[in-house]
């Protein structure tokens, strides 16, 4: 199965470009596009809440300005979640996964981007009201109309997979995965996934490391700061490099827009931990050794 986010193993985030972050400019927004293309960095993760319904759109404009061919970058965007804001004044913060709705997000998500189809379109987050047949149904015509190239979702369980795949095949699982929430490795939804051949991309790939002083951040700390040395790294890097050394061949999506931490957070595919190295960095996060 051809999961297309081939060029690209880190996966540049978009949530914080608009009005829920650094309020960038068009020119701006053109600018980070191309460090990250620069980079090597050409998969870009959307969703169109982001930015109160704004920041797709801000984005397609900022593309359109580049000579950046589209057939050499890659296109994610979520739908789903109905979100309260001045663009749309919905009663309630709800799900909606009806075959209308679903239409009507990947049609504005194309007009927004600019673009004839979206690589790789995700179900937000999981609905107890999702009716799969409907949600099936519609994710087969959109295939075949050649708007979406592959579907997933993002935060979705096991057995929430397992529902909807009675219905439509499921390439991608979106989680929050990281060193510091690492549950996943064990509660066996990796390990499920893997099984599925779904492909897994990690949200806040770096955790809470940065904004937390808890005892295992700090543990964490003064072993990177060792390790830094040994690899001529920066702790971003190691982070990111240690999700990236598991089998599942983990993608991260990364929130910068430092253009210094986009290159770092792009070689950190070239740093070889040592298993040792890794399970160091295991057994400082969760306080004890491995079973």
């Amino acid at each position: 199965m051809n999961k297309l986010i081939s060029k690209s193993r880190i996966i540049a985030g978009t949530m914080s470009w608009g009005s829920w972050g650094k309020n960038l400019n068009e020119n701006e927004i053109a600018d980070l596009i191309a460090k990250f293309c620069q980079a090597g960095i050409t998969a870009f993760d959307h969703a169109d809440i982001y930015g109160g319904y704004t920041t797709e759109l801000e984005f397609g404009k900022a593309f359109k300005k580049l000579s950046v061919n589209r057939s050499n970058v890659e296109f994610i965007t979520k739908c789903g979640i109905m979100y309260p804001c001045n663009k749309n004044n919905f009663e309630v913060k709800h799900y909606d996964y009806s075959a209308k709705n679903i239409r009507k997000s990947i049609e504005n998500s194309l007009n927004n981007l600019n673009t004839e189809y979206i690589d790789i379109f995700l179900l937000h987050r999981p609905s107890p009201l999702m009716q799969v047949e409907e949600i099936g149904d519609i994710i087969s015509k959109l295939k075949e109309e050649k708007k979406i190239i592959s579907f997933g979702v993002s935060n979705f369980s096991e057995n929430q997979i397992n529902l909807l795949e009675k219905t439509t095949n499921i390439d991608w699982n979106q989680i929050e995965l990281s060193i510091t929430n690492n549950s996943p490795f064990t509660n066996g939804l990796i390990d499920y996934l893997n099984q599925k051949n779904i492909g897994i991309m990690a949200w806040s790939p770096l955790g809470d490391f940065f904004k937390t002083k808890s005892k295992s951040n700090m543990a964490l700390l003064k072993l990177l700061e060792v390790l830094n040395k040994k690899y001529s790294s920066t702790n971003d890097q190691l982070l990111l490099s240690w999700l990236m050394k598991h089998p599942s061949k983990i993608f991260p999506v990364i929130g910068t827009t430092n253009y210094e931490r986009i290159s770092l957070a792009a070689s950190s595919e070239n740093i070889e931990l040592e298993i040792t190295d890794w399970f160091l960095m295991y057994e400082k996060i969760n306080g004890k050794r491995v079973p």
